[in-house]
């Protein structure tokens, strides 16, 4: 094979431009941003295959969806699963605020990607480990990155190139994209 098509669902254009990166022009990649149903675990994994299972129905073929959660320790793993509800609510700020005076602050990203073509099933898991600043720093990235540090800087802080190759996306796209190459033998 030489060519395959591929459709990222999500609101994000920038999450589709980035998986055409990963694939160049031997995967042709659409986007299609759907009223996905907003379902409910504790597991960014089992949300991202019910997700895929929606978009598969929608689109009718190959799909791939994510989700990410962010795992704070001293707040025995919140906001997790609903990091984008918190970050919506209270913020970055509201989440600096929580951990006031805790010395303890590590956490992580995890992105859950799934695909779906047919009755092929596929999870692909990227993990990043950090810590929570005590403010906010850089001016790129988007959601948490401005607190969130790996080896001394935010994501925030880091290129987007960069950031892109060490990120909890990256790391699961990169799964995905060895396996979709290997799958279609290209």
């Amino acid at each position: 094979m030489t060519e395959a098509d591929l459709t990222v669902v999500t609101g994000n254009p920038g999450k589709a431009r980035e998986v055409a990166a990963f694939f160049g022009d031997q995967v042709h990649v659409a986007h299609v941003k759907l009223d996905l149903p907003e379902y409910r675990d504790n597991d960014v994994g089992k949300i991202a295959a019910l997700k895929a299972e929606a978009a598969y129905e929608a689109v009718g073929g190959p799909v791939i969806v994510d989700d990410t959660g962010f795992y704070i320790s001293a707040l025995n793993g919140f906001p997790g699963a609903y990091a984008a509800y918190v970050l919506d609510t209270i913020g970055m700020e509201g989440v600096l605020k929580l951990l006031d005076g805790i010395s303890e602050r590590s956490a992580y990203f995890e992105t859950a990607i799934a695909y779906k073509d047919g009755d092929v099933e596929r999870l692909f898991r990227g993990r990043v480990d950090g810590v929570i600043t005590e403010c906010s720093r850089g001016e790129d990235g988007f959601g948490y990155d401005p607190i969130f540090e790996v080896d001394g800087r935010t994501f925030a802080e880091i290129p987007l190139e960069e950031k892109s190759e060490i990120s909890h996306r990256g790391l699961a796209l990169l799964a995905f994209s060895e396996w979709f190459r290997y799958e279609y033998g290209f």
